[in-house]
């Protein structure tokens, strides 16, 4: 079976990689937004940083990759009853799912007949404790929207079918994809995107020459390719472990909260997601850092992944919305 390209030896991308990084430190973060061009390493990245993390402990063949006995719904009869190691789940959503595909097909037949709860797990059962990308993802039905709202929130998944109700967990940091030219996002999906990022095209003539003598080497001899980037995966890993035992430690001082409310406030976002978000993604950066508490650097560095898209459109300001953060960042952040 042919490896994930490399995290480490993805070309550029800096920011996109960033935010990836961010979730993986902080699940809670609440998943990364990538819109740009295509064949820019969107899906790329996000299996790759799957493949460096370690593996996930799980219950043999449950269906939720249930973490313990415990935690195996009563209606998974597939689950065994020791504990293996596979690899960090990242499972794909496509448009033209179903929703029975994506949250579960429930059989009312044998439940009456049998009294048994017969259930089809779907997608999000799948993607329990891992990655669910969607590319695309401004193309997607509004009703499977309307399903992942629900259980982005909730982090369980509810099927509730004739009086009968079925539930488990569901908890994933959710990727999405897209080219903004071909259709805006729901406001309420957007939302609910922790991070948002943009990636482009390569315009530097030997970034692009990179970037394919890179591709070309590991689809020639990927296990040459995966030994040569090998140690600088393992160090990614070992800061991103690292840096989620310091999480709990990371010192949040009054003038960072000031300094994050203040922020949004001058920018319009609605609600204090987004200064909740900005405090979860700084502590995660400076976690990652090494530093003891968060700083106005650490801010900084995130503040357009975590507030850009969440900007009220201005039509007399033709600035995009990381500039506008920038710029503000620049007036109160100095």
């Amino acid at each position: 079976m042919k490896h994930a390209f490399p995290f480490s030896a993805i070309v550029g991308q800096s920011e996109m990689k960033s935010a990836m990084i961010l979730t993986a430190i902080d699940p809670g973060i609440g998943g990364v937004l990538v819109f740009g061009d295509r064949g820019t390493g969107k899906s790329t990245a996000v299996r790759a940083l799957a493949a460096l993390l370690p593996p996930v402990s799980v219950v043999r063949g449950s269906a939720t990759n249930a973490a313990a006995l415990d935690d195996v719904p009563d209606w998974d009869r597939g689950a065994g009853d020791e504990i293996v190691d596979v690899p960090t789940p990242v499972i794909d959503l496509p448009l033209g799912a179903t929703e029975d595909r994506v949250v579960g097909a429930l059989d009312i037949e044998r439940a009456i007949t049998h009294g048994e709860k017969a259930f089809e797990p779907g997608l999000l059962a799948r993607a329990n404790r891992g990655y669910l990308y969607i590319d695309e993802v401004n193309l997607l039905e509004d009703h499977i929207v309307d399903l992942l709202l629900d259980v982005a929130a909730s982090g369980e998944n509810v099927i509730e079918r004739e009086g009968l109700s079925i539930r488990h967990d569901a908890r994933f940091v959710l990727v999405g994809s897209g080219n903004p030219e071909e259709g805006e996002l729901r406001p309420q999906l957007l939302d609910r995107f922790g991070l948002s990022v943009e990636v482009r095209s390569p315009q530097d003539v030997e970034e692009r020459i990179d970037v394919i003598r890179r591709r070309a080497a590991y689809d020639v001899n990927p296990e040459a390719f995966l030994q040569k980037w090998r140690g600088e995966d393992l160090n990614i890993r070992n800061s991103i472990l690292a840096a989620r035992a310091a999480l709990p430690n990371i010192e949040t001082k009054d003038a960072a909260l000031r300094d994050c409310a203040e922020l949004c406030l001058a920018l319009g976002s609605d609600g204090l997601r987004g200064e909740l978000t900005l405090l979860r993604a700084a502590r995660a950066q400076a976690a990652y850092e090494g530093a003891p508490s968060i700083t106005r650097t650490h801010i900084r560095s995130v503040a357009a992944m975590a507030l850009s898209h969440r900007l009220r459109r201005d039509p007399l300001d033709e600035a995009g919305s990381s500039a506008r953060v920038s710029r503000l960042m620049a007036d109160i952040l100095v």
